[in-house]
């Protein structure tokens, strides 16, 4: 048999070596790249799949349509990619498989021999599969580690052989790897602990050998022999000598070196007799030694016995430091607080709010009866059977969980959402298809007659009083009645959108209210942007206790929309300060920093300090884009990409955060969103990246989303009256000194200055002046028109129009100010200045 095999093998060789169409180099080393390439982007593709995998499951599964943008790095194919891989896939195993092409292209580039690589792609093939399954066992609830095919192999041992046989079946594959392909045997795990064992004894014979030090030098019983023949040298002192004769120092010549080295009352000479087995004595290394050899030595205790040749000697202990500095300053001080110098400050009384008569949920039988049959009617017509039907009664919206019975489709129920709202008459309708972490299917009908969410009962509550949070949030209730809280400072921002007049200004008076029942001045400081101008001016007179300004600013709510642009800048100061502060006392993150300067470990000389939360709130940031744009948008991106260590924390609300008014690159460092009512399902999608907002009913009626999941909140109202009660119960109380100064920000405008001499000036300046003064509008394109100059010339006389006064200066995408009304006052104007020069 082995001879017919033999002949079968050459066979097929002579066949190999006949066929044409052997693959030639150059195709190899194609391929080879190919492969090296694929890696590399598959390795880009995984590790941005981890980053924005949630965000690029929209753009899996409509990979044709442009208009979705994808996060992943490598694009729409980055993520099909590694969504095929992982998610469908083997899970974090996949990264293998890029080692596996790296390695085979490789090899195909260098001409290296393809069997060399047999036992590598079967290892790393048993090894994935291993891995796939061992975090599909251990790691349920991130699904990303293990992938569809770990989860369903575990899935599958675990309904046959349970987990404990599974665990023994992963055991018993990874001992075959460490067997088979990292070569570990019993025998070198046996023979690694005796290794240590006997190391471990050498040192223990070793610290038991070791002779003790006493002042009369003795180390070994030769030594003994020698310095007792010599009693009358061992009292003088004065000449180190050494006999060469004797056979024992011949002996021990190597065992000497560290003995004469740590001798500490020989005093060495080189006046030693040179003779060749004693020469390491003379080694200039020992002259540098000496002068810490004689070092001064802490006195011992010596300890005489019955035998003169046995001396015990005592050493005496080490001093210690009792305490740190630190420890020392927290005893007699105590720790630092904050809120020290505003100790006497009282929160905010819940009396402030308004109690309304009409609060509490009033559940209407006869309403929800008539709503459950119109439901299981309309369903029924459709061919949809149900099993079960539960209905949550909510401020404004119930909520009927069915449960379909089998066989029956959830897109056929998602698709009649229009069916249901006719058969029930009522605007709104949602349907929740499935609800996430529940076998039911919900559909939310809006209450005939909705319960308003007052203020007080959401600050009563005993899930926000009691809440551990750093920044918490009570924004309303759920449409199970449960007063919902969040902790801004892990969001780490906000974003807040919905159509005009369904209740975006009053969630942030919410979400400022919060705040201001929650948190000492001394820890939270707000910034407060109001193109509006009389949204959130009400909170003018809380400035020296919670607000923060720029050092020259009159104002500490900014409604001129020029300003914003220097705070935003100085924030950004801030924030790099905030990060020095951080590098210096070796901390990540705010929070471990203020509790090391609580604990007095920081050294306020070296400037630290004691650093407050600072929240950026923006009522209109559309407005901002529309007369700013980008000198707004860059500060904007920096503090969302990088404030959320140093507890920078932006709360921005517009109408409609399209890609013109909030870029992808800002909008990525949102991932919590709120969405008032809107219009449209585009509108919808662009505010959460999916549909729901368009079905709200308005009057604070919201959608929260923090992720994948939509919560459904009725926000609690907060009228004006309340604000101003609260505002003015803070303000009459003790302040500081200021307002919290950020740091000054000098643009680069206003350090530029415009002084160019009259002489100078272009031929048809006065010609400019006279077109800008009649338009009221000053503009280089409208210069360029009327006087058909180029846009260079038409620039210059801009600049020299703003030089002389009669222009403003720049302001973004707007028109120049004009300075001068008419064409009278520009005569007299020029004419002054003729004279004056």
């Amino acid at each position: 048999m082995a001879k017919q095999v033999k002949k079968e093998n050459t066979k097929s060789d002579e066949l190999g070596e006949k066929l044409p169409w052997k693959i030639k180099r150059q195709y190899k080393v194609v391929f080879g790249c190919l492969l090296v390439l694929l890696s590399i982007g598959l390795l880009v593709a995984f590790i941005s799949f981890f980053m924005y995998g949630q965000e690029d499951q929209s753009v899996v599964t409509a990979l044709s349509d442009r208009n979705k943008p994808a996060e992943n790095w490598l694009g729409k194919v980055g993520a099909f990619l590694s969504d095929f891989f992982i998610y469908k896939g083997f899970g974090a195993a996949s990264f293998l498989f890029v080692k596996l092409f790296f390695i085979t292209g490789a090899f195909l580039v260098l001409d290296l021999p393809l069997k060399k690589l047999k036992s590598t792609w079967f290892w790393d093939l048993f090894a994935i599969i291993i891995l796939s399954i061992l975090f599909g066992f251990f790691a349920n609830s991130i699904p990303e580690l293990g992938g569809t095919i770990g989860y369903e192999m575990n899935q599958f041992f675990q309904d046959y052989i349970g987990k404990i046989g599974t665990f023994l079946v992963l055991v018993f594959g990874l001992v075959i790897y460490l067997l088979f392909k990292i070569k570990i045997s019993p025998d070198s795990i046996k023979m690694f602990f005796e290794k240590k064992k006997k190391e471990f004894k050498e040192d223990i014979d070793a610290m038991k050998s070791k002779p003790s030090e006493d002042t009369s030098g003795a180390y070994n019983l030769e030594e003994y022999a020698v310095e007792e023949a010599k009693d009358e040298l061992d009292e003088a002192f004065e000449e180190p000598y050494l006999k060469p004769t004797t056979s024992q120092f011949e002996v021990n010549k190597e065992a000497l070196k560290p003995t004469i080295s740590s001798y500490s009352e020989i005093e060495l000479e080189p006046t030693l007799k040179t003779e060749p087995k004693v020469t390491p004595t003379t080694n200039p290394s020992l002259e540098i030694e000496q002068p810490v050899v004689t070092k001064p030595e802490p006195a011992k205790e010596i300890i005489t016995t019955n035998d003169e040749a046995f001396v015990i000697e005592k050493a005496p202990d080490e001093d210690t430091v009792e305490e740190n500095l630190a420890a020392k300053l927290v005893a007699d001080f105590g720790l630092f607080d904050p809120k020290l110098e505003l100790s006497n400050y009282k929160f905010p009384t819940i009396d402030l709010l308004k109690e309304y008569t009409s609060v509490g949920i009033t559940i209407n039988q006869e309403e929800l009866e008539e709503n459950k049959n119109r439901i299981v009617e309309t369903l029924r017509n459709y061919g949809i059977t149900i099993s079960q039907i539960k209905a949550t009664v909510g401020p404004s919206v119930t909520l009927y969980e069915i449960v379909p019975d089998a066989g029956i489709r959830i897109s056929k129920i998602k698709s009649l959402e229009d069916d249901i709202a006719l058969s029930l008459a009522a605007l709104g309708i949602r349907i929740i298809a499935p609800i996430p972490g529940k076998g039911t299917i919900g559909i939310e009908v809006p209450n005939k007659n909705p319960t308003m969410v007052p203020m007080k009962t959401v600050i009563a509550s005993a899930k926000f009083q009691e809440a551990e949070m750093e920044l918490p949030i009570a924004l309303g209730k759920t449409i199970s009645n449960e007063t919902f809280v969040f902790d801004l400072a892990k969001m780490p921002h906000l974003l807040m959108a919905g159509a005009t007049g369904q209740g975006k200004s009053v969630g942030l008076n919410a979400v400022l209210t919060s705040l201001l029942y929650k948190k000492h001045p001394a820890e939270v400081k707000f910034v407060l942007v109001d193109p509006k101008k009389v949204e959130l001016t009400l909170f003018n007179k809380i400035e020296r206790h919670y607000l923060a300004k720029l050092p020259d600013s009159e104002d500490a709510i900014i409604t001129d929309n020029s300003k914003v642009i220097n705070t935003l800048n100085s924030l950004c100061i801030e924030m790099d300060n905030r990060y020095s502060l951080l590098k210096d006392a070796m901390v990540r993150n705010i929070k471990e920093y203020n509790e090391k300067f609580k604990q007095r470990k920081l050294n306020p000389e070296n400037g630290h300090q004691f650093l407050p939360y600072i929240v950026l709130v923006v009522d209109e940031f559309a407005d901002l884009i529309m007369t700013a744009g980008k000198e707004v948008e860059t500060p904007i991106a920096r503090l969302a990409q990088l404030a959320r260590a140093i507890g920078i924390h932006l709360i921005i609300a517009t109408q409609r955060p399209s890609v013109n008014v909030i870029t992808g690159m800002i909008k990525a460092n949102f991932p919590a969103r709120i969405a008032f009512r809107v219009t449209s399902k585009i509108d919808s999608r662009t505010i959460l990246d999916s549909g729901g907002a368009d079905q709200l009913i308005g009057r604070g009626d919201l959608l929260f989303s923090n992720g994948n999941d939509l919560l459904r909140v009725q926000c609690a109202f907060v009228d004006t009256p309340e604000v101003e009660r609260i505002v003015d119960y803070i303000g009459a109380q003790k302040a500081y000194a200021s307002a919290f100064m950020l740091p000054e920000y000098v643009g680069e405008e206003s350090s530029m200055k415009l002084d160019i001499d009259i002489s100078e000036r272009d031929s048809m300046f006065r010609d400019a002046a006279e077109i800008i003064v009649t338009a009221q509008q000053g503009s280089a394109s409208l210069l360029q028109r009327k006087l058909k100059l180029g846009y260079n010339r038409a620039g210059r006389l801009i600049d020299q129009l703003e030089a002389a006064g009669i222009v403003g200066p720049f302001e973004g995408s707007k028109a120049r100010s004009v300075n001068i009304p008419d064409l009278v006052s520009l005569e007299q104007f020029l004419n002054n200045e003729q004279n004056n020069n």
